[in-house]
């Protein structure tokens, strides 16, 4: 069934706000970062085979070419246990207004990964991304670690955006994320089995952290994240924003995502109060990156324009 543009923008809204959700149970879900995306990984690729299995959609690669996609989900393990390890040091707010850099370091990794020249522009806003950061930082200094985690958790993000630029234009999206899941799991449990965590405790599900949440499902609130996590805010997400990316275009993709930070900071003060509640300077940073980052998507369009409109001259 063919969508809509304006369907199908609603159905990239609703697929990015759950993304912004996703912080939200990473700090309510009582496990620890590594563990919490262990099941998260496990959840989601289980999900993912069984949809590629009665779909018939299931591709099955040589061991050489799996290698590098499995060594890409190991990226993807470790971007993750990053974001809810600041999220559990810090708090949501913190976590996603860092992790709006990745735009940074993405125009920093693509001229490397791709060979081509660098973009002095994406550099200049760069730049105006690392004001607003300098913001944050200043008026959240207790919250140091988790800002530098963040960081590295926003780096990691754009280091496998662009390694699975080059991996899409040979294999399937949902290929790609059925061997980076596999291979999230494997990397965690083969660290784990070293560090002499993969133990019981990881099993040890009980109830959320957060005293008095409305969701305590008779003490199962962990269990039952979990699956939330792995079902819909990973596989499902996923499978919904390459179907709706069809009839969009990638200015409007990203412009929609975009919004991921401020669904979730919005949806953390709704959740926690006033543990999320920031000094005023913070907000004035985290504006001064969406702006650069809203800025970015303009100029982009805009070169798009010019560029077909050279070609049909």
């Amino acid at each position: 069934m063919r969508l809509s543009e304006t369907t199908a923008q609603w159905r990239l809204h609703i697929v990015v706000f759950v993304w912004g959700f996703t912080a939200i149970l990473g700090r309510l879900i009582s496990l620890e970062a590594v563990p919490l995306v262990w099941h998260r990984m496990l959840i989601a690729s289980s999900v993912l085979m069984v949809y590629l299995l009665a779909t018939k959609k299931l591709q099955p690669l040589p061991f050489r070419q799996v290698l590098p996609i499995l060594g890409a989900g190991m990226v993807i393990a470790l971007h993750w246990v990053t974001f809810f390890l600041a999220i559990k040091v810090a708090n949501v707010s913190i976590t996603l207004a860092a992790m709006s850099t990745g735009a940074l370091f993405a125009s920093i990794l693509e001229p490397i990964f791709f060979k081509r020249k660098i973009d002095l522009w994406e550099i200049g806003l760069g730049l105006v991304v690392v004001g607003g950061l300098y913001l944050i930082f200043r008026a959240e200094t207790e919250h140091i670690v988790g800002i530098l985690i963040a960081l590295a958790s926003a780096f990691l993000s754009a280091l496998f955006s662009v390694i699975n630029g080059k991996l899409i234009k040979k294999y399937p999206p949902t290929t790609i994320t059925n061997y980076e899941l596999i291979g999230g799991v494997l990397g965690i449990s083969i660290f784990m089995l070293f560090t002499g965590n993969f133990n019981e405790k990881m099993f040890a599900l009980g109830n959320c952290t957060e005293a008095g949440f409305w969701l305590s499902l008779g003490g199962h609130c962990d269990l039952i994240l979990l699956i939330v996590l792995g079902t819909i805010a990973t596989t499902w997400a996923f499978i919904e924003s390459v179907s709706v990316m069809k009839y969009l275009s990638p200015y409007t993709v990203v412009l929609s995502i975009n919004m991921e930070p401020i669904y979730g900071i919005i949806l953390a003060y709704l959740f926690f109060g006033e543990s999320e509640k920031m000094d005023p300077l913070f907000y004035v940073g985290t504006l001064i990156i969406l702006g650069a980052l809203f800025t970015e998507s303009l100029v982009k369009k805009r070169r798009r324009k010019k560029l077909k409109q050279g070609l049909h001259n």
